[in-house]
């Protein structure tokens, strides 16, 4: 274990933040609010803890192996949720730590599980920082690093592999660094191209910001009260349009700028992803359609809440919590499905699905006939042996943490689907649960325990469970 490597790392991690601290600070000075100096503290202590330990881990070796690019993921954002919520304790805007924590990772994890029983009390500089962790923990910080720094070495494609969710993780070009600013242009652009459209449907640049870098993230943080329910039918579709964008492979867009349109059309995973998409909105429009009574609206209000709850986003135009029970039961299906790999998107992710699938599939194949060889195939590339053992692998792990997680909760005085709900939503990075989790309510009422329960859970989830659990393995830290 390179150990200085990965301090050094963590050092220009806590420099960067001090450095993104000045954004909301700014904000906070347009709007004549006392909320800057708690940033402008804030960026002085990331700074001096990320100096202090690049000045100690300044003679280092730059190579990184799998075990460093583990440990740089996992303490990263650890690190950088820990500094990310001083701000919100110093301005005593959300009082407890523990609280402050919580909402800082569930912003960087892009979940949009919430603390705050009043968003709308926060202040300007506040509301950019919550929805701003969002957008640079949708793509990745570690990853942004690779793309502005000089000095990283190509072997950081560890560190993409164990930050970017899903089970297939590769260049896109040549060179790690390149395919990082590659990912990084395609996410820019695209939220850029959101908030045009935002602005275009009646939206403040503060507000078009705001549900962007909240889109962008698939992470689903707003400025009012009933999320996005108060908006215009324009903006809500256009929402609708972006959550399911980011939810896409980015590998795609990149593949579209490069003029392989006959890729994207092959690819499995966008044909699966988007019929599941559509079934489910066409059979929750026709089963909600009794409450509304209008086809316009059932139609815009399930395809929202569908792509909300897909894409991992957390948004809400209605409260889904007065829905009928199959309406209920397929977003909690949806909850744990996600969206594709290589998106910003939480959940098990539908590639990994698809491979679970045609891997059971043929298991059944193989029973009936026990001499048959059969390969698992994803558009027309057969899957690596590793790959497979690695969705399996993960799936039941998935399933294991899940219970343990669901079991810590249930010491709460809450439902069976208040607690099973908030397991799903914050394991799964989706945000809102049901009955007193739903879209209309807020994580407060749980105790600091299962806060920092829930907390390591996104975490888990956002960095699909290997990267934390080796966090704590005395094998990863051998210097050998």
């Amino acid at each position: 274990m390179n150990r200085k490597k990965v301090f050094y790392t963590l050092g220009q991690l806590l420099l960067l933040e001090a450095v993104l601290f000045l954004l909301p600070t700014l904000v906070g000075i347009i709007y004549k609010e006392n909320t800057a100096l708690h940033f402008i503290i804030s960026a002085a202590i990331a700074a001096a803890v990320g100096g202090t330990l690049m000045i100690v881990c300044r003679k280092r070796n730059d190579v990184i192996y799998a075990k460093e690019g583990f440990a740089i993921v996992s303490l990263s954002w650890l690190a950088l949720s820990a500094v990310g919520a001083l701000p919100f304790f110093l301005s005593h805007e959300i009082p407890s730590y523990v609280d402050a924590f919580f909402e800082t990772v569930s912003g960087f994890t892009t979940t949009g599980a919430s603390v705050v029983k009043n968003v709308e009390a926060l202040s300007h500089g506040m509301l950019f920082w919550r929805s701003f962790t969002h957008w640079i923990g949708g793509m990745g910080v570690l990853v942004f690093i690779m793309a502005i720094i000089p000095s990283v070495s190509d072997r950081s494609i560890h560190i993409m592999r164990a930050e970017v969710p899903g089970p297939i993780v590769g260049k896109l070009v040549p060179r790690a660094k390149d395919t990082a600013r590659v990912l990084y242009l395609i996410y820019i652009g695209l939220t850029a191209i959101e908030v045009i459209m935002l602005l275009f449907g009646g939206m403040t640049l503060f507000e078009s910001l705001i549900h962007s870098f909240g889109t962008a993230g698939t992470g689903g943080f707003g400025i009012r009260a009933d999320s996005i329910g108060s908006y215009s039918p324009y903006c809500q579709w256009v929402i609708t349009a972006f959550m399911i964008v980011f939810s896409l492979n980015f590998n795609l867009y990149y593949l579209l700028l490069i003029r392989r349109l006959k890729s994207v059309l092959k690819n499995l995973e966008l044909w699966v992803f988007l019929g599941v998409f559509l079934a489910s909105v066409a059979t929750i429009a026709v089963n909600i359609y009794s409450i509304y009574g209008n086809v316009g609206d059932s139609v815009r209000y399930s395809a929202f809440q569908v792509a909300s709850i897909i894409s991992t986003s957390g948004f809400s135009t209605v409260d889904f919590n007065l829905w009928p029970g199959l309406s209920k039961a397929i977003l909690i299906i949806l909850m744990f499905f996600g969206g594709c790999a290589g998106s910003t998107a939480g959940g098990l992710k539908c590639s990994r699905i698809i491979l679970l699938g045609k891997m059971f599939r043929n298991e059944l194949r193989h029973l009936l006939s026990p001499k048959s060889v059969n390969t698992v195939k994803i558009d027309g590339k057969q899957v690596d042996s590793s790959v497979l053992k690695n969705a399996s692998n993960y799936f039941a792990l998935y399933i294991f943490i899940f219970v343990i997680i669901f079991l810590l909760l249930s010491f709460e005085p809450f439902s069976f689907e208040t607690n099973f709900t908030a397991t799903a939503a914050c394991f799964n990075n989706v945000g809102p649960g049901l009955d007193a989790v739903g879209p209309a309510s807020s994580f407060a009422a749980y105790s600091p325990f299962s806060k920092i329960v829930l907390s390591f859970a996104m975490l888990l989830g956002r960095l699909e469970l290997f990267p934390m659990i080796l966090l704590f393995s005395p094998r990863l830290w051998k210097t050998k």
